[in-house]
C-alpha cells in the first residue's frame, strides 16, 4: 500500500467522492487481473488501487485518515508514543525531570483503562475490531441487468464468490454482502464485500431509461406484402407481425419487452425500428422487376 492513498488513485487532497469513484474505476478497468493475466505488477497495482479506494471510498475512514488518526493500511495510529524517540531521554515520552513533552495526559488514561479503570467517557465496547470491507467491479450483460442472473467474481486475493444479480440491476449500482470481505484480526468479524456491477453495451439494443430500441432488418416481399418476422428481445425471440407496405424507418413497439427504469422500477418497451434490406447475393429476377417498375412506375420517394 502506499504512504498516501491520494496519489495511488491520482486525485487531489480535496477531491469529491465522485472524484475518488471515477479514478477508481478507471484504475481498476485498467489494471485487473483479468485484463492482465500473468502480470505480477498490473496485480499489485490492482491491490494497491483497491485498497486505496477502501479507505478513501469510505468517508469515516477517509475523515479518519485525514485527521491523522488512522494509516494508509486502515491500522490506528498513536500520537503521543513514537518508539525510538520523540520524548526524553531513551525513547521516553517524559522529558527530563518527569515532566510531560508532547503527550496528552487523557490519552495515556484512555491506553491504560482510563482513571481507576474506567475509560474517560465511560465504558467502551474491548471487542475486537471489524475487519476491512473490500471492493471489485463486476461485468454483467444488459440482459442480466434486466432479468437477474448469478455471476461468479475473482478478487485479488484468489477467493471466488458467486453473486446474485437482482433483476433490474443498473450501472453503478453496488451490492453489499456481509462478511466476505476481509478477515479481521484477533477473531472479529469480517468485513464485507461492495461488488459495483457495470452493465456492458450491447450488439443489439440500445438503452434510454427504462426503454429499448433497435433495427430490425426485414425482407423487400415482407416489407411489401407483410408477415411475420422473428424479433430478438432480452426474453427471448419472439413473432413480431410487419405491416404491410412498412418503409424503413416504421417503428413497432413490443409493449413490456424493455429494461426496468431506475425511477419507477416499471419496465418498459422495446421499439423495433424496420430497416427494409435487399438480399446479399444478386438476384436477376429482382433487377428485373426492379428496372421493369423504374421505366413504368417511376416515383420519388418523400423526405422524412
Amino acid at each position: 500500500m502506499a504512504t498516501d492513498p491520494y496519489k495511488e488513485l491520482g486525485v487531489a487532497r480535496g477531491a469529491s467522492q465522485d472524484e475518488l469513484r471515477k479514478a477508481f474505476r478507471k484504475l481498476a478497468k485498467e489494471f485487473h487481473p483479468d485484463r492482465n493475466p500473468g502480470d505480477k505488477k498490473a496485480e499489485e497495482r490492482f491491490k494497491r488501487v483497491s485498497a486505496a479506494f477502501d479507505l478513501l471510498g469510505d468517508p469515516d475512514k477517509r475523515a479518519r485518515f485525514d485527521r491523522g488518526e488512522i494509516d494508509a493500511d486502515g491500522r490506528d495510529t498513536f500520537r503521543g508514543f513514537q518508539p525510538g524517540g520523540g520524548g526524553g531521554a531513551g525513547g521516553s515520552p517524559f522529558g527530563a525531570g518527569g515532566r510531560f513533552e508532547g503527550v496528552d495526559l487523557e490519552d495515556i488514561f484512555d491506553m491504560f483503562g482510563g482513571v481507576g479503570g474506567v475509560p474517560r467517557g465511560g465504558p467502551r465496547s474491548s471487542g475486537p475490531a471489524k475487519g476491512h470491507d473490500v471492493r471489485a467491479r463486476l461485468e454483467i450483460d444488459l440482459e442480466d441487468s434486466i432479468i437477474g442472473a448469478t455471476k461468479r467474481i475473482a478478487f485479488s486475493d484468489g477467493r471466488t464468490l458467486d453473486v446474485t444479480i437482482p433483476q433490474g440491476a443498473s450501472d453503478g449500482q453496488v451490492l453489499r454482502l456481509k462478511g466476505q470481505g476481509a478477515p479481521a484480526r484477533a477473531g472479529g468479524a469480517p468485513g464485507d464485500a461492495l461488488i459495483e456491477l457495470g452493465v456492458k453495451p450491447h450488439p443489439i439494443f440500445r438503452r434510454e431509461g427504462g426503454d429499448l430500441h433497435m433495427d430490425l432488418p426485414v425482407s423487400v416481399p415482407d416489407a411489401v406484402l407483410g408477415g411475420k418476422v422473428q424479433a430478438p428481445t432480452p426474453d427471448g425471440t419472439v413473432s413480431l407481425n410487419v405491416p404491410k407496405g412498412a418503409n424503413s424507418g416504421s417503428m413497432l413497439r413490443l409493449k413490456g419487452r424493455g429494461a426496468i427504469d431506475p425511477r419507477t422500477r416499471q419496465r418498459g418497451d422495446l421499439f423495433a425500428r424496420l430497416i427494409v434490406t435487399l438480399p446479399d447475393a444478386p438476384d436477376p429476377a429482382l433487377d428485373a422487376f426492379a428496372e421493369k417498375w423504374r421505366k413504368e412506375r417511376p416515383y420519388a420517394p418523400k423526405r422524412r
